[in-house]
């Protein structure tokens, strides 16, 4: 589970406009008249800017999920000529990076130094080497990119609407190039595609349609659009039927496992953490022991009043499982699960005021939804937040509906999961005060290269910490049955770091996967069988939670060590919030510098 609003690294666009300074244009870096920096400092800001300005042509859909729309109307063509000028692009901003050093900047520049060199060093390595261009036909798909610039309140509608015309006019170009791009893609992949590009397609329907009916687009304009729309529409179903009819009956698949190599590396980019991978993992190892210890301790002192007069298991796994069955049966009913979330918001946020863990800000919209269905297939909650050039724009807690196609069996299955206290537990993660406010302190940053560059492990490892930090302040009443039920939902961050390692680097089967889960984690079939899923379509994402949260953790308590009865909860949540989504590491350099 997941913010949606995270950056995407995109192919760059060719071209360039003239009245703008771009970094494809054979620049030197530098404005023509700009006056020499007096510090190293207020050079590396001028830097700064200049490197953002030429981030967003070049990414114009990551620039709208961070509410920059200058470049709404530019759609990248995924081709081999593009991938050469972001290979040049790319090399001339670390050239230009390579006149600073990081040792001559301030605290926050260095952080800012070390995100940009990151970028720019896994941007090269996701292309020429993981390659998942070439393997992940998910990687394409215009109904997304359309359905945010729609919904969007940034310009006036007929503003959005010319934008969104020119974007998909290029649709079949965008859509050869990723035909010619795939080369033995992974089975899982091609499968997502095929889902989301469905769910894609129907972004351009009657919605959209109305849309321009109401418009004061011209009648000219308004023709072009529709035959575009037709031609968007051909152009996705064609390459569903490509996936579909070519792609997965010639079954030439790579396996989507990337070994150890390419995790470790990827780990190091993605994560950027002070662990290795395979310190990570050693760890998650230690803290699952912890866990079951703990749980087996809670379901003891349960039992008795959950089920009276019957003999208690001497198995330690038959009795936690048996006490988190009988708790388990406390849920929603299918059609009320989005509802149930709702409901819980006002609950979330008078705790948090109350015990003054932090400070709020009601002036930022927090709206439940159904997931969209291009962005269904993955995990079953998440946050589509605003960047930091639209902060007042709405945040979306994205709640995927109980399918209806599934049996009543599946269905119960998935509900006894998320029964009524693990859905406390993933409305702190993903809204208040996890994600949802982690976000909106990171838009006030006044370092968009922290903001920017979200670092997954923080994002997650804070939503991870604010459950631990609710349940610590006294959310739940501190009952066995609530801490019992965190536990197994911590379990479950740790058994993500776990299989994530064992799937790709140990080979791990489904069934292995599976049976870890259903035992050590305790969890229902139907989450299982979906955690296993997102095992195959993501690589290193499932560890971010626990390294995330292990950093966090770790950095409160040697803080608390240090200061004694000086420490306070609410000063250091807040301080932590306020260096954005940079990794962790760097976040604990600057809190130690301060205090």
């Amino acid at each position: 589970m997941t913010p949606t609003a995270t950056p995407k690294l995109l192919l760059l666009a060719a071209g360039c406009a003239a009245s703008l300074w771009l970094g494809s244009c054979g620049d030197s870096g530098q404005h023509a008249g700009t006056a020499a920096a007096t510090t190293p400092d207020a050079d590396f800001d001028q830097f700064k800017t200049r490197f953002i300005d030429s981030l967003w042509y070049y990414n114009p859909e990551w620039a709208a999920d961070q509410g920059y729309h200058r470049y709404d109307s530019l759609l990248v063509i995924p081709t081999a000529a593009r991938r050469q000028t972001e290979a040049a692009a790319l090399a001339r901003r670390r050239k230009d990076l390579a006149a600073f050093q990081a040792e001559q900047l301030s605290v926050n520049n260095q952080t800012d130094f070390y995100l940009i060199q990151n970028y720019l060093d896994r941007s090269r390595w996701q292309t020429d080497t993981l390659r998942g261009w070439q393997w992940n036909p998910a990687g394409y798909n215009i109904g997304g990119m359309v359905s945010e610039l729609l919904s969007g309140r940034y310009h006036p509608l007929d503003r959005r609407l010319r934008n969104i015309s020119e974007k998909i006019s290029r649709s079949a170009e965008y859509y050869e190039a990723a035909r010619q791009n795939i080369s033995r893609p992974t089975k899982e992949h091609t499968a997502l595609a095929i889902l989301q590009n469905k769910g894609g397609i129907q972004v351009f329907g009657p919605a959209l349609l109305d849309s321009i009916r109401r418009s004061g687009l011209s009648a000219r304009e308004k023709k072009d659009f529709r035959d575009r729309i037709a031609t968007t529409r051909l152009v996705m179903e064609n390459y569903i039927s490509f996936l579909e009819k070519e792609v997965l009956p010639q079954g030439q698949f790579r396996s989507f496992r990337i070994g150890k190599a390419l995790f470790d590396r990827k780990f190091v980019y993605d994560i950027q953490s002070a662990y290795s991978a395979d310190q990570l993992y050693a760890k998650a190892q230690q803290h699952r022991q912890e866990l079951l210890h703990d749980m087996g301790r809670r379901a003891a002192r349960l039992w008795p009043k959950y089920f009276p007069n019957q003999p208690q298991p001497a198995d330690s796994f038959q009795l936690i499982k048996r006490v988190i069955g009988k708790l388990s049966e406390k849920h929603a009913r299918p059609a009320d699960f989005a509802a149930a979330v709702k409901q819980q918001i006002p609950t979330l946020i008078k705790f948090v005021n109350d015990k003054k863990l932090l400070t709020q800000d009601p002036t930022k919209p927090l709206v439940v939804r159904d997931t969209p269905p291009y962005m269904r297939g993955g995990a079953g909650a998440s946050i589509s937040a605003p960047g930091p050039y639209d902060k007042a724009a709405n945040t979306y807690y994205n709640v995927e509906p109980v399918p209806a196609d599934w049996t009543p069996a599946q269905a119960e299955s998935y509900l006894r999961e998320y029964n009524d206290y693990t859905l406390q537990i993933l409305n702190i993660h993903e809204a208040i005060p996890g994600h949802y406010t982690q976000l909106v302190y990171a838009n006030r940053s006044p370092s968009l290269i922290k903001s920017i560059f979200g670092n997954g492990a923080m994002v997650e490892g804070w939503a991870v910490y604010t459950e631990r930090m609710m349940l610590e302040s006294g959310y739940g009443g501190g009952t066995d049955e609530m801490w019992l039920m965190w536990d197994k939902w911590n379990m479950r961050v740790t058994l993500n770091a776990i299989l994530d390692h064992d799937v790709h680097v140990k080979n791990a089967s489904e069934n292995d996967v599976v049976t870890m889960l259903m035992r050590d984690g305790f969890q229902e079939e139907a989450e299982a069988r979906g955690k296993w899923k997102r095992a195959t379509q993501s690589q290193v994402q499932l560890s971010s939670y626990f390294t995330g949260y292990t950093e966090i953790y770790a950095l409160r308590e040697e803080l608390k060590k240090q200061q004694g009865a000086k420490f306070d909860l609410k000063a250091f949540n807040e301080q932590f919030l306020s260096y954005g989504s940079a990794p962790v590491k760097y976040i604990r350099t600057m809190m130690l510098k301060k205090s």
